[in-house]
């Protein structure tokens, strides 16, 4: 029987919730599934529908300038800093839904300065390029060539748009077209029926740019149809609609216009009171809407100018909108914020609309977090932990979804959905704190205040529940009560109406806070705001981090001056601290509830329990709460340990309880660590940045990562699996092993010849052929000693014959297996040609080069082996010649012939 393996710990990654968006141009197809996205140098094609990545396309080492998607998804085109424009054909993978692949067409440059803008027309055939020296080019995207080259001043263009007049008013149009037109037709005495290409004679494509101009480019005539000018600033969206004849242009002057297709000249002018960077129409040319540094996404009446939404209130600088797309048909509009945050507004309460009605502001179906900036702190929230807080470097908590889709079905709140954001801080939360329900969830902030949230996504609630002012500083440490109450009591029944029993607060001027969460409501009812049971001057430098204990009787506060100090709740009097640390504590953690006790360098550890510390000095420790000394102490980490967890202890067949820790540090590392040991149990590495945050799922052991990379990763316990799968490797191999000298001791040779090879057993393999070569006498007409083993090797695999190469070249290195080798060798080419053997289709060999080394050691070795050979033959006619000479002496007698004694020595001189 096999050994039981050895218990290994090991995580693999099983979720990533990463950016796909880090600003620039964002694009999307008509379906309004695609959605096209800049992430840094690269290009991502994300399902819109269920948040499934369909695509990376790497770019050039330069960052993207622009990008835009066919609406039918036929290409994808890309603009870099490089100048050069690549062009790629997609098409919906066979095998899975969720797959779109990708092939360059081409690599083009298309103008001498980088592209700004690109707009394709609705046959998804023709691409147009607007670049910084006031060039625009349309292109044949099928072809790859120029069509069109439109020149205008020297000023930066920026934003193109197609569309094709209607046919009432290609003769209608007036202005310089018009009169260019019949200027030309008397020149050539060519009418109207006769010009070519009859059917394209709408096409036109407006381009706006920095000077405040439009200018409508015939596509039929290659002139300058018309040159709009009427904007002071930036023209940054056009849109045309065929039903009303108009253009809509938006421009940084803070209005929007609409324009007469027919005449060129200006409709209605609004001032929209804000820099517009969005914009276009809706319900057929009917309604327009807007979108700028406000943050908001406005109505307009076509026909009148007037605002259909009601006035909003604008919103902060990382809510200003850059970017908007939509698409006739589509339900939504599609918003990009300054923060790189992505909004679907609902356009369904604009059906219908009466004149003169005024409707709220468009509702918000979803929020699509581009990046999620640094990751400071997270935590799992609900009971069934369906979802997750981020704290992001921002003055909010962002709530996502981790529930699994059904491959089949589309939800709208896939894994990683941002479902909702906490707002009311003014400034940077920087902890966070969740009590055992998984419904309240406690942050502190640089606004010097901490807030108590209230979760109800059933009743979609995520309201702030009391806030807390009383620190000097920012607040930087924050824990929640998180003893779970009797089953039988209300709060453990409806715990949404039963927020914790008090808040534990520290901060950068040093002290802690205690408030009292269950007087809350009197104190609301009097109009009083919540006021700390107690104050303590806690610690000389900043409050990194704060936890309670499993039944809420203690809690510990780590500090930059190297102690944490344990406290008792109720009074908030020191009980211990614990120092030992060579530089400030980031982490505080009290073992979770019935954790064993450990063995430490003084002996094992009882009493009230166990406290966990990361700090600056790159070290993880383990303290005794009953003589607050250092147990345990874990070195590995290259940075420093900014976030300590305890693991769930795993059940082992053994009966031994493996006390785990994991820690996170600033080297980007997660470790996981024996803490009966001290050993190392593993290392996950998936990030690129700091790892600031660190949670575990107190059911399953997966491990939370959050970096600055702006990355979270969910890390699966695979313990289990991995010592199960172990264990039956184990097993196979032993019954292989029996398997393998039953065949031997059988004389199968076959079976024993391509077994040995698979389990890669040379030395077993050496002594069959040992036996084989060294057999007597061999069998007549054998190349090798037996003619089975002959016909085996002159019958073996590609990859067979390889492997067997790679022993026969160890074995020809050693004198005393160089003879069995060369046998060998000699045997497989006499039964192989040798083109044969000269090109065998290897699998995992770098094209030849490894079955060329293969061969160049082979030939190395035998040339020295026969040299070596050819030596020892020539000694043995040496030694022959010397016995032979010494047979035919006899021995002399006194006063014998001494003549044939010195002639052997004269030839003995002469050798």
């Amino acid at each position: 029987m096999a050994n039981k393996a050895p218990y290994k710990t090991t995580f693999e990654p099983e979720h990533t919730i990463q950016p796909i968006y880090t600003g620039g141009s964002v694009a999307l197809d008509q379906s309004g599934r695609i959605l096209a996205t800049t992430l840094g140098e690269d290009a991502l094609l994300t399902d819109l529908n269920t948040g499934k990545q369909l695509a990376k396309i790497e770019g050039d080492g330069e960052l993207i300038s622009t990008l835009t998607l066919t609406p039918s998804a036929s290409h994808l085109i890309i603009c870099s800093r490089s100048l050069s424009m690549r062009i790629y054909a997609l098409k919906p993978s066979p095998t899975s839904a969720y797959t779109i692949n990708f092939e360059l067409l081409r690599t083009l440059k298309p103008h001498t300065t980088p592209v700004i803008i690109l707009a394709v027309d609705q046959t998804s055939t023709l691409l147009a390029t607007g670049a910084a020296d006031g060039v625009v080019k349309v292109w044949d995207i099928g072809g790859g060539y120029v069509t069109h080259t439109f020149r205008g001043p020297n000023v930066l263009i920026s934003a193109l748009h197609f569309f094709e007049l209607v046919a009432s008013n290609r003769e209608e149009e007036s202005g310089i077209s018009a009169r260019n037109r019949k200027k030309e037709r008397r020149k050539s005495n060519v009418s109207a029926e006769e010009e070519p290409n009859e059917a394209a004679r709408g096409f036109r494509l407006a381009s706006g740019s920095q000077d405040g101009k439009v200018r409508i480019w015939d596509l039929y005539k290659r002139t300058c149809a018309s040159t709009l000018d009427s904007h002071v600033s930036d023209v940054t969206a056009l849109d045309y609609a065929a039903n009303e004849n108009a253009l809509l242009t938006a421009s940084r002057d803070k209005t929007i216009m609409w324009w007469d297709s027919r005449t060129w000249k200006v409709r209605k002018v609004v001032p929209v009171l804000e820099e517009v960077e969005a914009a276009g129409f809706l319900e057929s040319g009917i309604l327009a809407y807007t979108g700028g540094v406000n943050g908001n996404i406005r109505i307009w009446e076509t026909e009148n100018g007037r605002e259909v939404t009601l006035p909003q209130s604008a919103g902060g600088e990382a809510d200003a909108i850059v970017d908007a797309v939509s698409f006739e048909g589509l339900p939504f509009v599609l918003s990009v914020q300054a923060d790189h945050t992505m909004i679907l507004h609902s356009t369904t309460s604009l059906k219908d609309l009466g004149s003169m009605e005024s409707i709220q502001a468009l509702a918000q179906v979803r929020r699509i977090s581009g990046t999620h900036d640094e990751i400071i702190d997270l935590g799992y929230l609900m009971p069934d932990r369906s979802l997750l807080a981020l704290a992001t470097n921002s003055e909010e908590i962002r709530i996502v979804s981790l529930s699994q889709a059904d491959e089949s079905t589309e939800q709208t709140d896939y894994f990683g959905a941002d479902v909702a954001q906490l707002k009311g801080h003014e400034d940077i939360i920087i902890c966070l704190d969740i009590d055992w329900s998984g419904h309240w969830i406690a942050t502190g902030a640089k606004d010097n205040t901490a807030r108590l949230w209230r979760i109800d996504p059933a009743s979609s609630s995520f309201k702030c529940y009391a806030t807390f002012a009383g620190h000097a500083e920012s607040v930087g440490a924050i824990s929640l009560q998180r003893t779970q109450p009797p089953e039988s009591s209300s709060g453990f029944k409806d715990p949404l109406h039963h927020p914790p029993a008090f808040l534990l607060t520290g901060s950068q001027d040093q002290t802690i806070k205690r408030w009292d969460i269950s007087k809350l409501d009197a104190l609301a009812s009097a109009h009083k705001a919540p006021r700390a049971v107690y104050t303590r001057k806690a610690h000389d430098k900043d409050i990194n981090s704060i936890d309670v204990n499993h039944n809420g009787q203690l809690f510990a506060s780590a500090s930059q001056d190297k102690t944490v100090k344990i406290w008792t709740v109720e009074e908030g009097e020191v009980q211990g601290v614990l120092k030992g640390h060579k530089r400030g504590v980031w982490s505080v953690k009290f073992a979770p509830k019935d954790t064993p006790g450990i063995i430490g360098d003084n002996g094992p550890a009882a009493g009230k329990g166990l406290v966990l510390t990361g700090s600056g000095d790159k070290m993880i420790k383990i303290w005794s709460l009953s003589d607050y000394t250092c147990l345990r102490t874990f070195e590995g980490h290259t940075n420093s340990v900014l976030k300590v967890a305890w693991l769930n202890i795993p059940k082992s067949d053994s009966g031994k309880k493996h006390i785990q820790v994991a820690s996170a540090g600033g080297d980007g590392l997660v470790k996981v660590w024996d803490a009966n040991t001290g050993d190392e149990a593993c290392t996950l590495d998936n990030h690129e940045d700091r790892v600031w945050a660190l949670t575990v799922h107190p059911i399953t052991n997966m491990i939370v990562s959050g970096s600055g990379d702006s990355t979270v990763t969910f890390w699966k316990d695979t313990t289990v699996a991995t010592q199960a799968a172990t264990t039956a490797a184990a097993t196979e191999f032993v019954e292989q092993e029996q398997e393998l000298q039953n065949y031997i001791h059988a004389k199968s040779y076959r079976k024993a010849i391509t077994l040995a090879l698979q389990l890669n057993h040379p030395a077993r393999l050496l002594s069959l052929f040992s036996a084989v070569v060294n057999l007597s006498p061999p069998e007549e007409g054998s190349l090798c000693g037996v003619k089975a083993v002959d016909e085996v090797l002159a019958s073996l695999s590609d990859d067979q014959i390889f492997l067997l190469l790679l022993r026969i070249r160890d074995w020809n290195t050693n004198n005393r297996t160089s003879a069995v080798a060369q046998r060998i060798l000699w045997t497989l080419v006499r039964s192989y040609a040798a083109s044969k053997l000269t090109n065998l289709r290897v699998r995992g060999a770098r094209d030849q080069k490894s079955l060329k080394e293969v061969l160049d050691a082979l030939k190395v070795y035998t040339d020295k082996n026969y040299k070596r050979l050819e030596e020892l033959i020539d000694e043995s006619y040496l030694v022959e010649y010397t016995l032979s000479e010494m047979d035919g002496l006899g021995l002399l007698e006194e006063g014998d012939d001494t003549n044939g004694l010195e002639d052997f020595g004269q030839d003995m001189i002469m050798v």
